[in-house]
């Protein structure tokens, strides 16, 4: 049975507002609620676990509520970080079940229905991947004392989400202390010795955490239409 975790915890520092980033609307509706649709579309038996701070529960209720939302999904306590989040996503899954779980940011509602495709795919042979894009700008690496030069392009990759894994390896990659070095989910797996492969994802799934990334999102919606 496959899974993904859709981690909501961000409060919209960036954005300026007291409206966390997830709740906002574009289209003439919440982020969110995009992001859990897409996922359906992808699969209407992927059993979704979204990842909300406690406190943006009962918000998060009404809008279902406002926005006649009838996804199904089940709603799990955030942590004090992302690693947290998603080690509390990935408790609500019993630890005899076997399949595919992702881990997606709540504000990427733009990730395509191919990309969600392929990772489950990948991850299914595989057991851990990742998307990526190539690197299109020109890299700068930037020392401690503020020095520094560029750096080939084509050795980096642009690290999207859904990051999926096989259940059974994620779980036992998040039964250990936090590291600073985990900077997503897949690095937790990777600190296991394990090889995460790569698939190419989309150039619209933009992380939407600043007000341009919603004047981005809105164009994409229009687009589409």
């Amino acid at each position: 049975m496959d899974y993904i975790i859709i981690v909501a915890g961000g409060k919209g520092l960036r954005m300026g507002g007291d409206i966390p980033k997830q709740f906002m609307e574009i289209g003439g509706e919440p982020v969110l609620m995009r992001t859990l649709k897409r996922f359906r579309e992808y699969s209407e038996k992927l059993n979704i676990i979204l990842v909300l701070p406690h406190d943006q529960q009962d918000y998060w209720k009404q809008l279902c509520e406002q926005y006649h939302f009838d996804v199904v999904h089940q709603v799990v306590d955030g942590g004090d970080s992302r690693f947290a989040s998603s080690k509390n996503g990935l408790n609500a899954i019993p630890d005899d079940e076997e399949g595919v779980v992702g881990i997606h940011d709540g504000v990427r509602p733009f990730v395509s229905v191919d990309v969600i495709e392929r990772c489950y795919e990948m991850a299914r042979e595989e057991y851990a991947c990742i998307p990526v894009l190539p690197v299109t700008d020109t890299l700068r690496y930037v020392d401690a004392h503020g020095s520094g030069k560029n750096v080939l392009r084509s050795d980096y990759r642009i690290v999207q989400t859904p990051q999926t894994f096989d259940i059974a390896l994620l779980k036992q990659a998040f039964n250990r202390p936090y590291q600073e070095n985990f900077t997503d989910d897949a690095s937790v797996v990777e600190a296991l010795g394990c090889q995460v492969q790569m698939v190419e994802g989309n150039r619209e799934n933009i992380k939407i955490t600043t007000p341009f990334d919603l004047i981005v999102a809105e164009g994409l919606i229009k687009s589409s239409k």
